[in-house]
């Protein structure tokens, strides 16, 4: 099993900045990438951004800009720094892990509890 801690969540501005932590602790030596989603009410869940174990990134397009995911490996920790946050950017944020499954190669996802982010305008 793998346990994802979130912490950085809370109220800001809009314009202001967050810092979302992740921490990860268990069985993460499979773990392929760590990442951040995000979901709004009455919305989907959507991607954010998401880090390799070697520190590949990949992040929604549309946040790129503004959003950077970076990480601590001797810390097992993932990081979501967010800037020039926006109204629309108001949502639960969770913290996900995966790995694959043999022989399937399955994907199998580990999430957070998520943290709350609300960005008064």
């Amino acid at each position: 099993q793998v346990q994802l801690v979130e912490s950085g969540g809370g109220l800001v501005q809009a314009g202001g900045s967050l810092r979302l932590s992740c921490a990860a602790s268990g069985n993460i030596l499979h773990i392929m990438a760590m990442g951040w989603y995000r979901q709004a009410p009455g919305k989907q869940r959507e991607l954010v951004a998401s880090i390799t174990s070697s520190g590949i990134t990949n992040y929604a397009d549309s946040l790129k800009d503004r959003f950077a995911i970076s990480r601590d490996n001797a810390k097992n920790t993932v990081y979501l720094q967010m800037n020039s946050l926006k109204p629309e950017d108001a949502a639960v944020y969770y913290c996900n892990a995966y790995r694959r499954l043999m022989p399937t190669n399955m994907r199998f996802d580990y999430w957070g509890q998520g943290t709350q982010v609300t960005v008064s305008s």
